[in-house]
């Protein structure tokens, strides 16, 4: 059975900072796609930033671009997301995907709240 598991959410002030984590087992995602996606009350689910299977190529949404870093460790199948200088608007529950190259499959986490006071 795949999952993905996210980790590291919780409550900041703004102008903080938080790691969030996404380990993924019953497969490898190694060559595929993997990324962060949130969604606001109220609001569609909106990609954050995403990146290649061997990490040396990533998408960010203009809103986070220079304070969020995405990341990855295939050998721990496992992708990160360095939150920085955290704003109010950042409030979200953040889910974690992985894209199937072959088949175009996507796998989702749970989801992992981030709550950002001013």
């Amino acid at each position: 059975q795949v999952q993905l598991v996210e980790s590291g959410g919780g409550l900041v002030q703004a102008g903080g900072s938080l790691r969030l984590s996404c380990a993924a087992s019953g497969r490898t995602f190694s060559s595929d796609v993997m990324g962060w996606y949130r969604q606001a009350p109220g609001k569609e689910r909106e990609v954050v930033a995403v990146i290649n299977g061997g990490g040396d190529s990533t998408y960010y949404a203009g809103s986070v671009k220079g304070r969020f870093t995405i990341s990855r460790d295939n050998a721990k199948n496992t992708v990160y997301l360095q939150m920085n200088s955290l704003k109010p608007e950042d409030t979200a529950i953040y889910y974690c995907n992985a894209h199937v190259r072959l088949g175009g499959r996507d796998y989702w986490g749970q989801g992992t709240q981030v709550t950002v006071s001013s």
